[in-house]
């Protein structure tokens, strides 16, 4: 049975919670029935129910903001309950002004026995709630005649120029004959002599200009009463003969004490006189816990605001409860463990399966690494399984490869393919290999299914870090800006961190993978080169391949690269242009690679008149690339796409010093002055690195002396001897958590 953690349980249930509640509001968004011009609809049926009648009665409320707890469950009992004839919002029926809120409290309000019409508050018309109020209910603004009363709606949020309402209201207020006039504003008009919780100046009506206005139509036209909401409180206040109350309590944020608490105000009018009742919702405060009960109140409906906002707020403290809970008390050792040792791994043939998105026949650095590696691990023992996609030149006889159909290729020479990794066959073939360790060298695809395969067999995965994807940026259908500098950085943070370690081949790799997050144990393990070969290229075979290129005695400057933006070949070209005005050595520019600019690089060599002196050599047999690197005196390179640059490293073992552009890969590789340079990516200080060492010989040489010693150490035998100690160094691991797993499974439990 497999124990999980409980906080993570948790952690996961809460993110499913908020998840599932989010897509509830969408939910509300985008499916559920539209509803438009609800007021023209009230308005009619409260006309209809006052036809004729002097004596009725109606409902004020205020600050509902979509609250279930109070307003929906308490408040609407009591109204339906308490004889009036319909129920007037005076501000702030719901929370905010998006969408979701409008259709909860249509929702809401269907509760309600009786008509009911809105008053556009400050919060109708927050997140662009002025556009759905007018959709929904009707005009901002508005006036209805029903029974002997008018009652007169204003916006009070600047979203109507005021001199507009007010000269309106004059207008209206000039023709009127009814016996009663209400007036409804969002915002107060009087401050309250009482402390109000939370309430600021913006609560009230403004511009003051507005304000006094209105003041002066009450007092001119004896209104009888005007209603507001916008502060969490009741308050009554008489001046001119009109009554101004505001009101605050059917739902929202109150501190349950003698000015705030939940309330509605019951309006009654006859024919000569209109009184109002305030109505508080009874709680039944205990006087000893009178303080207790307050705070709990208060809690309550900060809280309370709906369902569904609700176990939103308490689901995202709890996430962030959990997540203090794990930086704080959760021990963490960022050192690496040294008690593990790998020896008995190393005394014994491994199996290990190899996942990668292209290997050879396709020509590239991370297919020559991985072959170097599986040739170096099979000759010391080891068996290894290649999972890699199937090529139309492929050698027909390979035992070690697993080649899988492609469903899609892309690239002019369908060079990049897309492996089926939904094949079946794939999972049982690996099986059946019985591998002790996977080795993923993508962080994607065939990357991501040997990782699974890896899990599911309950075994160490290794990733490799070959590549610098956001510099692959062009070859992705996606913005290039979003793929280099989110979308490339998350994915290799990711499925880093669900393998057991990363290899890395420089020390700014390394770095570069800390800085995004990643916490799985890291090697810094640069791929091997066939050293030995190098050496043995005989002077015959040089001279050979000379004469069939054509070439004299000029210096030859030699560079391997696919032929692709991300190689940054233009640059060099460029160089070679500035270089050839500056010198008067002959000096010819080997190119070797093939890609999907190769048209284009050399149209720009046409361009600049270079024909005879940059060739685009075009690709080569592995097998012929040593003799190639040996042809040459100098090393080109300015690549900034490398996470090691292994075709320096062959350079050097072919005695080339090195020019190349600085950056993560080169910058551990080359060592400036020692067996090579290295610049910033400006072109007169990459091309005077070339002229110092066409114009000195004897400087030359030394690098070239220094190259071929410093390339001694990466010897293909050399590399897999190190790989399969990170290997046993992995596997101890595993073993040391799958036995502390076990402990703890099988430990007793405690008695008394």
């Amino acid at each position: 049975m497999i124990r999980r953690h409980p906080l993570k349980v948790l952690f996961y249930l809460n993110v499913l919670i908020v998840t599932l509640l989010i897509g509830y509001k969408a939910y509300l968004n985008l499916f559920e029935p539209s509803f438009k011009a609800i007021h023209t609809e009230q308005v009619n049926r409260i006309q209809n129910l006052l036809e004729d009648r002097d004596t009725f009665s109606f409902a004020v409320v205020g600050n509902i903001n979509n609250s279930v707890g109070i307003f929906e469950r308490k408040i609407i009992p009591m109204i339906n309950n308490a004889g009036v004839d319909f129920v007037v919002s005076a501000g702030n029926a719901v929370s905010s002004g998006s969408e979701d809120k409008y259709r909860a409290v249509q929702g809401t309000l269907s509760y309600l026995a009786m008509p009911y019409l809105l008053t556009f508050g400050q919060h109708e018309y927050e997140s662009f709630g002025s556009f759905r109020f007018y959709e929904h209910f009707g005009p901002y603004f508005f006036t209805m005649q029903a029974g002997n009363s008018r009652f007169v709606f204003l916006d009070s949020t600047s979203k109507t120029p005021w001199r507009w309402q007010t000269r309106w209201l004059r207008e209206i207020l000039d023709q009127n004959g009814s016996a009663h006039t209400f007036l409804f504003v969002g915002h107060p008009l009087m401050r309250s002599g009482e402390d109000v919780l939370f309430d600021e100046d913006e609560d009230y009506l403004h511009p003051p200009g507005f304000r006094d206005e209105l003041i002066t139509i009450i007092r001119e036209y004896n209104i009888d009463a005007a209603f507001s909401a916008n502060i969490s409180q009741y308050d009554r206040q008489q001046h001119y003969g009109t009554e101004f109350i505001a009101t605050g309590g059917a739902g929202g944020l109150v501190l349950n004490n003698e000015v705030s608490f939940h309330h509605f105000v019951k309006v009654s009018v006859d024919a000569d006189t209109v009184t109002s009742e305030l109505v508080p919702l009874e709680i039944g405060q205990h006087p000893v816990f009178k303080r207790l009960e307050s705070l709990w109140f208060f809690i309550y409906s900060l809280f309370y605001v709906g369902y569904i906002n609700f176990i939103l707020i308490v689901s995202a403290l709890t996430l962030i409860a959990i997540k203090l809970y794990a930086i704080v008390f959760v021990g963490k050792d960022y050192y690496p463990d040294y008690d593990l040792d790998p020896t008995p791994w190393l005394d014994k043939p491994l199996r290990v399966a190899m996942f990668t998105n292209n290997y050879l026949p396709f020509i590239g650095g991370v297919p020559i690494s991985i072959e170097r590696l599986r040739r170096g691990l099979q000759a010391s023992g080891n068996t290894t399984l290649v999972v890699a996609p199937r090529y139309k030149e492929q050698p027909e006889k390979e035992d070690y490869v697993l080649r899988v159909p492609s469903l899609l290729a892309m690239g002019e020479k369908r060079e990049f393919r897309l492996a089926n990794i939904f094949l079946g066959r794939i999972r049982k073939r690996v099986r059946a290999f019985k591998p002790d360790i996977v080795h993923l060298h993508h962080p994607f695809w065939l990357g991501s299914l040997g990782l699974f395969v890896a899990h599911r067999l309950r075994i160490p995965a290794v990733y490799t870090y070959h590549t610098r994807l956001e510099h692959y940026a062009h070859f992705v259908p996606l913005p290039g800006t979003l793929f280099r500098n989110l979308i490339s950085h998350a994915l290799i943070k990711r499925f880093a961190n669900k393998c057991d370690a990363v290899i890395v081949p420089t020390y700014s790799t390394e770095e570069y993978l800390r800085m995004i997050g990643v916490k799985s144990p890291t090697f810094i393990q640069p791929t091997g080169i066939e050293y030995e070969r190098f050496q043995s290229v005989t002077e015959g075979e040089v001279n050979t391949l000379r004469s069939e290129l054509g070439l004299g005695d000029e210096r030859i400057f030699i560079s391997v690269s696919r032929l692709s933006n991300e190689k940054n070949i233009d640059f060099m070209i460029d160089a070679i242009a500035s270089l050839k005005t500056k010198t008067r050595m002959p000096f010819r520019f080997l190119i070797i690679g093939e890609g999907h600019q190769r048209d284009r690089l050399q149209r720009r060599i046409d361009t600049l008149g270079l024909q005879e002196v940059v060739t685009l050599v075009g690709s080569v047999p592995p097998d012929d690339m040593a003799t190639y690197y040996r042809l040459g005196d100098i090393f080109l390179f300015a690549s900034k796409s490398e996470t090691q640059g292994m075709v320096i490293l062959e350079a050097m073992a072919a005695g080339l010093p090195v020019v190349a552009v600085r950056s993560s890969g080169i910058d551990d590789v080359v060592r400036h002055g020692f067996n090579g340079y290295k610049t910033p990516e400006n072109r007169d200080q990459w091309r005077d690195c070339i002229a110092s060492l066409l114009a000195d010989e004897s400087l030359r040489k030394t690098l070239s002396d220094n190259a071929l010693a410093f390339a001694r150490d990466y010897s293909i035998e050399q590399f897999a001897r190190d790989v399969k100690v990170i290997y046993g160094t992995v596997l101890a691991a595993k073993a040391k958590q799958q036995r502390a797993a076990k402990a703890k499974k099988n430990k007793p439990l405690a008695t008394d």
